[in-house]
């Protein structure tokens, strides 16, 4: 692939993708390398010099050195705080100096207004949809604020990156789809702004959580497409000639049919009689696919309901513990299976039962995670049905087969993108996959957002899902065209150097919304290195955290968000929650630290979560708060003067930061924050988080500020 070099990472390899010309030079930091091995050698040799006073930093993962070294693609990528951001961020200022000598950026570029307009975006695209996680902003919403905020060559920090799309986002700025471009060039005129300036921007993604950082390396990491299908479709051939046997059925003819998947159901104790109901036999409508609310025992006929019964116990010996351990019974119901490209359905019988039992009593000869589920309410939730390790979570075939593909992608890692396609299913291949009699797909059909195991569970074959997603994956990929940097930290502690970050682009965890660290335990058990969640921004009473503890933690890394910010430079803080008290406290966080809210919008992600669509309560669109550090010159006047000039000099610098007036559906509306009241307010809140006296009050503010001559501010007059 052609080296671009007006938009491209500092090095020959940043645009060359994984597993291509393998043995090509590379050119990394100003260092040379005879080929890529050779420089990933060489800085895991470095990172690894590096450990004992990286390991001083909090949020530091639980891993053993190996594990992290073996994770991490250093410098890109570390699955650890990365030691080489700030070598990135000289780099990247010396690019700069070329793309301006190119007439590509301004070297006076400066954004005086935020991005104002509500943002509307979906979620169905290739790359959306190439990873699940938790919370995850659209890509081509975020390219708005990017375009808005930044000019080419900018460089882009998102310390709570989840899966990475804000990087990608950075990235596409410099090659977007030709449809989208057009969209967003479209909504700026419309919006009374200046079309965008279109170039690839560098961005640091960083996260707390190990498996979203390595989420967020594959998705801005690019790989020789072919090849990574190639292998993988090799090693999915591998597995299923090794277990493929553990996946067959018999046709009514007598032939071999391939399982997709099969159903299990919960067995339940009839209060009435103690005899065993199989809810599946007993609850499920099998015509309308539905549950009963109602229903009768099998055996003395009583109704029922499911709360009315009790499930049904086993005692079974854990070879990978050693010992015995108590779990909820669940059989299998139903096997679909194909046969010559026609999809059957049957009821196990013997010989399906037989191959079960052999399948348990096989012993799986690779490593796999056995690992005690963490304290908390979400991870521990299993713990009264007996499913209380990693292992548990998987019935014995699947386990087997999770097993050997990772046994064989991990000796691939000049291809990572075979272990992010692995490791999506992890949760696919689990328990927590439930099923759904009215989907023609069973693939990723666990609840989002929590550990739920359903009464159904739909137990898939590794190839039901890894067929169709190797295929996806491949469109996805092709559209990653360069690298960005990403880190496994804290953002309390991100190690940047001062005013270095010309943007901000967050999604932050919000109050008790989610669990992310106990969420994510299955996933980063495989990885082998796993949250700290010591400062994790989060409401959770397992690890004594109170929302007092949530803003303490919010006001950390507010902190130093505002101390690598460029001054005068701008921060986006995308926002999903209901409760009063957890919005408050991102206002306070963002006051106290410095930052100054210029507007809050809203985004529309279109299609909500679980909890979103279901809970009466859950706002449908998220809020965008727009808010920015003041620039040197106001940060100086301030210092060096007292009072009254102070309170304008603040209004001087604030309105300096808002729009006149916004265009929305093609009217002209009023800028609230240009009101005399929300003016007062902020400088109130200026003031107070400083600790500095209030010279005005709000009725003094107001009959002065009616007085002001507005070309004394610099300023137009408020709308």
């Amino acid at each position: 692939m052609p080296t671009n070099s007006l938009f491209d990472s500092d090095t020959l390899y940043a645009a060359t993708p994984l597993g291509a010309k393998a043995n090509s030079p590379v050119r990394c930091l100003g260092k040379d390398f005879k080929n890529d091995a050779e420089r990933r050698a060489y800085f895991r040799e470095e990172l690894r010099k590096q450990l004992p006073e990286l390991k001083k930093l909090e949020g530091f993962p639980i891993g053993e050195d190996d594990d992290i070294i073996e994770l991490s693609d250093p410098p890109y990528y570390t699955a650890c705080p990365n030691p080489w951001l700030n070598d990135f961020v000289a780099e990247w200022e010396q690019d700069k100096k070329a793309l301006q000598a190119q007439k590509k950026r301004k070297a006076d570029f400066e954004v005086h207004e935020p991005y104002a307009s509500d943002v509307s975006e979906g979620k169905n695209n290739p790359i959306y949809n190439a990873h699940s996680y938790h919370t995850k902003v659209p890509h081509p919403a975020i390219m708005r604020y990017i375009l808005h905020y930044t000019q080419p060559g900018d460089i882009v920090l998102d310390g709570f990156a989840g899966t990475g799309m804000t990087g990608v986002a950075a990235q596409l700025c410099g090659n977007p789809d030709h449809e989208l471009k057009s969209k967003i060039e479209q909504e700026f005129t419309s919006n009374g702004l200046a079309k965008p300036v279109w170039g690839a921007r560098k961005a640091i993604c960083g996260d707390l959580s190990p498996i979203a950082s390595f989420i967020a390396y594959n998705y801005n990491t690019p790989v020789d497409t072919a090849r990574f299908e190639q292998e993988a479709r090799r090693i999915l051939a591998e597995v299923e000639k090794e277990c493929g046997w553990m996946y067959e059925t018999r046709h009514t003819d007598g032939s071999k049919g391939r399982i997709n998947y099969t159903v299990w159901s919960d067995v339940f104790v009839c209060p009435d009689c103690g005899h065993e109901i199989i809810f599946w036999d007993a609850a499920v409508d099998k015509e309308k696919g539905e549950i009963k609310d109602e229903f009768t025992c099998t055996h003395c006929q009583a109704l029922q309901t499911k709360r009315s019964l009790s499930k049904a116990m086993v005692t079974i010996h854990d070879r990978a513990l050693d010992q015995s351990v108590r779990q909820a019974k669940t059989v299998p119901v139903l096997i679909n299976y194909t046969i010559n490209g026609k999809r059957h359905e049957k009821k196990p019988d013997a010989t399906d039962l037989a191959l079960i039992k052999k399948i348990e009593d096989l012993e799986i000869p690779y490593w796999y995670p056995t690992d005690r589920m963490p304290e908390g309410d979400e991870s521990r939730r299993n713990d009264p049905v007996g499913i209380t390790h990693v292992h548990h979570f998987y019935i014995k075939r699947a386990l087997f087969s999770l097993a050997s593909l990772y046994q064989r992608v991990r000796k691939l890692k000049t291809i990572p993108h075979l272990e992010f396609s692995i490791e999506q299913t992890a949760i696919g291949l689990s328990i927590l996959n439930r099923y759904g009699p009215h989907h023609f797909s069973q693939v990723n059909r666990n609840l989002a957002g929590t550990l739920y195991i359903g009464s159904q569970i739909s137990e898939v074959s590794p190839w039901y899902i890894l067929d169709g997603k190797i295929e996806r994956l491949k469109k996805a990929l092709q559209q990653i065209m360069k690298r960005q940097v990403v880190t496994t930290l804290s953002a309390s502690n991100n190690i940047i150097k001062e005013n270095s970050i010309d943007y901000i682009f967050i999604d932050p965890p919000f109050g008790a919304n989610l669990m992310y660290s106990e969420l994510n335990y299955l996933w980063e058990s495989w990885l082998k290195v796993k949250t700290n969640n010591k400062l994790e921004a989060i409401e959770n009473s397992s690890q004594n955290k109170s929302l007092f503890d949530y803003q303490q933690i919010m006001v950390r890394c507010f902190n130093e968000y505002y101390r690598v910010l460029k001054p005068g430079r701008w921060m986006t803080v995308e926002f999903s929650n209901t409760s009063a008290a957890v919005w408050n406290s991102i206002q306070t966080g963002l006051q106290q630290a410095g930052f100054v809210i210029a507007n809050v919008a809203a985004l529309d992600k279109k299609q909500g979560s679980f909890k979103a669509v279901t809970t009466p309560t859950a706002v449908k669109q998220d809020l965008v708060i727009s808010c920015y550090k003041p620039s040197s010159e106001f940060d100086q006047r301030f210092r060096t003067q007292s009072g009254d000039v102070n309170v304008w000099a603040f209004v001087d610098e604030h309105l300096a930061h808002l729009p006149v007036s916004i265009i929305k559906d093609q009217k002209t509306t009023a800028v609230i924050e240009r009101s005399p009241k929300i003016l007062y307010d902020r400088m109130l809140s200026f003031f107070l988080m400083r600790n500095l006296p209030i010279p005005l009050d709000a009725a003094e503010f107001q009959q002065k500020l009616s007085g002001v001559r507005w070309h004394d501010l610099h300023i137009r007059p408020i709308g």
